[in-house]
């Protein structure tokens, strides 16, 4: 799917695949029902590095660099993470905010241009069982990142033995890449 295309998407649907080494994660477009249409991202994430770094393609042959994004820091938590595209041009960034709520998590992610978003948890009894009760971590969260009181996209990960994300874009401005960089890394970067 072409750039101009994916842009025009507002429901898309992440999947985790868990194997042994890596984590593998692949984007559809949400189709009739919720089920899964056309693939449109795919990355893999390895499980121990001192420097985050993902490669999101445009399919599971990796032939063809959608985006990425990496740690600014090694090792460092609250460090910032930068998006970029397949040219290495930078289309936004991404922050964990370690010091706003020991309650619920927050993220902040800034697309140039436009204002920063903040991502925060809906619900306060599931942030906090996942947050004190690690044998928790599979409850289903639901994160909203807005300006004010406007939601720009959402990430729900659903119920199941999988895990499975429906990700809602309210505003169009927003860069899918940017969203769907901001998705992978809520799974792969939340427990940390």
């Amino acid at each position: 799917m072409d750039i101009s295309a994916l842009q025009g998407q507002t429901r898309l649907l992440l999947r985790q695949k868990i194997t042994m080494m890596v984590n593998r994660y692949v984007v559809h477009v949400a189709g009739p029902g919720g089920s899964e249409g056309p693939v449109v991202a795919f990355a893999e994430q390895k499980r121990i590095a001192l420097k985050e770094q993902v490669t999101l393609y445009t399919d599971e042959s990796r032939e063809r660099v959608l985006a990425g994004f990496k740690a600014r820091k090694v090792i460092d938590l609250a460090s910032g993470y930068d998006v970029v595209d397949e040219t290495g041009t930078p289309i936004g960034m991404f922050r964990k905010d370690f010091g706003r709520s020991l309650l619920r998590s927050t993220w902040h992610l800034q697309q140039p241009g436009l204002p920063t978003y903040v991502g925060h948890e809906r619900n306060l009894p599931v942030a906090l069982l996942r947050r004190f009760t690690d044998s928790l971590s599979w409850l289903p969260y639901h994160f909203d990142f807005s300006i004010g009181a406007s939601i720009a996209f959402s990430v729900d990960r659903r119920w199941g033995l999988r895990d499975r994300y429906a990700i809602e874009i309210h505003d169009p401005r927003l860069d899918r890449r940017l969203v769907i960089a901001m998705a992978v890394a809520l799974d792969a970067l939340q427990a940390r």
